[in-house]
């Protein structure tokens, strides 16, 4: 009697084992796409901020000199003084920026946090 229940036990098992098998796959899988996302997000977001910091970093450059030259006769200090407050608050800015986003961090693996939550839930209630 015992052995009739016994292939399917194991065959049961191994069905068990299996499901448990693809269902790991899929979640390696889930995460080997966010860390690509990821990088792909990181390798863009560090490419514009380089190019957007060159390109700003010149054009400031070319503007303070325009305008010294523009009022070199009358005002080339406060022409000076200005160019230098613009450039500073600008710096200012984009460093709180940078700060708030470093604050905010990234949202790596959230996806596959979340559906490993939802199959523990299931788990759970026995589905």
């Amino acid at each position: 009697m015992a052995e009739p229940g016994r292939p399917r036990l194991l065959e049961s098992l191994r069905g068990f084992l299996d499901t448990a098998l693809q269902i790991a796959q899929i979640r390696l899988e889930l995460l080997a796409v966010e860390v690509q996302e990821e990088k792909l997000r990181l390798g863009s977001l560090l490419f514009n901020i380089v190019l957007a910091g060159v390109l700003v970093g010149f054009g400031a450059v070319f503007l303070a000199v325009f305008l010294t030259v523009l009022f070199w006769d009358e005002h080339r200090l406060l022409a000076l003084g200005l160019a230098t407050f613009a450039c500073l608050g600008g710096g200012l800015l984009a460093a709180a920026n940078a700060a708030r986003e470093m604050r905010r961090g990234s949202q790596l693996f959230a996806a596959s946090l979340a559906e490993l939550a939802r199959d523990r839930e299931r788990l759970e209630r026995g589905e």
